[in-house]
């Protein structure tokens, strides 16, 4: 085994380890770049280190393509994803007019809460559907 297999097989280790302290740095591709440069040394001893080191960033510029292109974005997706945004979880909601609208504003209460509406002028108490919303205003539409 000779000494640039070992500072290779070295340098993937860190970047591994790098990459499990500090998860999402993508230092683990810059590993698999290592690792293979690695095996690269073990079948071809006698490279240079400036071949070695145009290999590596080619590895590199591989390693990081194929995460980009196969990997990145393919995490598991939220069983809740309006979790966070309240105001567009309402949205297909039928509710009634706690006040009102006048001149295209009103007011509904949902659970504990008042919201600001905005739609075509109706009367208190009058079921109205949420269709969209506008920040923390309520775009509705009489049901």
């Amino acid at each position: 085994m000779s000494l640039k297999f070992a500072l290779w097989g070295a340098l993937a280790l860190v970047l591994f380890a790098a990459e499990a302290m500090a998860p999402g740095a993508f230092m683990l591709w810059f590993g698999f770049a290592a690792a293979a440069m690695a095996l690269v040394v073990l079948a071809l001893p006698g490279l240079g280190w400036l071949v070695q080191a145009v290999l590596f960033s080619l590895f590199s510029l591989v390693s990081v393509g194929v995460y980009l292109k196969w990997f990145r974005g393919k995490g598991r997706g939220s069983d809740r994803p309006l979790l966070n945004q309240r105001a567009n979880s309402l949205v297909g909601q039928v509710v009634k007019l706690e006040q009102g609208i006048e001149r295209g504003r009103g007011r509904v209460q949902i659970a504990d809460a008042f919201w600001t509406v905005e739609g075509p002028d109706l009367p208190a108490g009058t079921a109205v559907r949420i269709v969209a919303t506008d920040g923390m205003t309520l775009k509705v539409q009489e049901a």
